[in-house]
């Protein structure tokens, strides 16, 4: 199967992070799963950084090489993927969600077919099968 990684869970997984749960764990260390970081989370990664290095020690190119030591497969972004931005739709009645990368990392595992990781339970509100709270 085919994996993208939110970014929070990216790192949680690098850094060797409690708040990972045994699920996520699980399909990441599974052989048969090739596991993907998305560009958009480098880039995402990189701003909290900037903005706020205490908090976000990581650079972009920090967690570029960690993913590449941990032999995770780099997803650019393509065309496709912003395309398919406008397919994204929440109920109406769910809490507001405001995270861009969120709406571009879900587009992105849509458009491949992947299964897109995710911890932010707001993210199930797009009713997306390609996503799974873990």
């Amino acid at each position: 199967m085919n994996i993208l990684l939110d970014t929070h869970i990216a790192l949680w997984y690098l850094n060797g992070d409690s708040r990972l749960s045994k699920k996520a764990k699980s399909y990441i260390d599974d052989w048969e799963n090739t596991i993907y970081f998305s560009i958009a989370s480098m880039w995402e990664i990189e701003i909290k950084h900037i903005l706020h290095p205490d908090k976000m020690i990581s650079t972009g190119n920090d967690f570029l090489l960690n993913c590449e030591n941990a032999r995770f497969s780099f997803l650019p972004l393509h065309p496709d993927h912003i395309n398919l931005l406008h397919t994204l739709k929440r109920n109406k009645k769910a809490t507001p969600h405001n995270d861009p990368f969120d709406r571009m990392l879900i587009s992105q595992a849509k458009s491949e077919k992947m299964l897109f990781l995710s911890h932010d339970g707001l993210l199930s509100d797009y009713n997306e099968k390609c996503v799974e709270i873990v």
